[in-house]
């Protein structure tokens, strides 16, 4: 077995991520991105207004140092012991923001135990991170893994919606990311 170190969990955001493209396409919500880092990430890491020029710019040093700290060290996804579920989470934290990655880590947590364990507030502290690594690791990531896919179903058939689309499959994607979820959480 492999061992995901925080290095190379960053490695394959960085891949995930086109790494080094710069994009800055109308259809992509983040706006300006590079690496993953995107416009309001980078002002929020530097501590003042940037510009697109700015994310273009970014160099691999900086944008490995944003992902160490503010997806992996701040949220407490650091201190998730096993491997494969800490990198999911930290990849969902990346995708979709570390409050939601938090909050999905937390209900997993209350779902494989089948009883509210723990308060879902998207912080992951020692109580959070307790209860994360005292369950079933592979249990929390298909549980995870399937709130992640929900909620990509969500995205999908809301901008289709938004698109005013009544005759796109998108609209379907809900459905579809659900029923396909039910399967992992067997």
């Amino acid at each position: 077995m492999v061992t995901l170190t925080t290095e190379t969990i960053i490695d394959t955001i960085l891949r995930r991520e086109g790494w080094p493209r710069y994009t800055d396409r109308s259809s992509d919500r983040g706006g300006p991105t590079k690496g993953g880092i995107t416009l309001e990430t980078l002002t929020s890491w530097r501590k003042r207004p940037v510009i697109a020029a700015d994310v273009a710019a970014l160099d691999e040093a900086e944008v490995r140092a944003i992902y160490r700290v503010r997806y992996i060290e701040e949220p407490g996804f650091a201190s998730i012991t096993d491997d494969v579920l800490r990198a999911l989470v930290i990849d969902s934290g990346v995708n979709h923001g570390t409050g939601r990655a938090s909050t999905w880590l937390q209900d997993a947590v209350n779902d494989v135990a089948g009883r509210p364990l723990l308060k879902v507030d998207g912080a992951v502290g020692p109580k959070t991170l307790a209860a994360v690594n005292g369950a079933d690791a592979a249990e929390l990531w298909r549980s995870v893994f399937a709130s992640r896919m929900r909620f990509y179903g969500q995205i999908i058939t809301g901008d289709a919606r938004k698109r005013g689309r009544t005759e796109d499959d998108a609209l379907n994607a809900a459905g579809w990311l659900n029923r396909l979820a039910e399967f992992i959480e067997v």
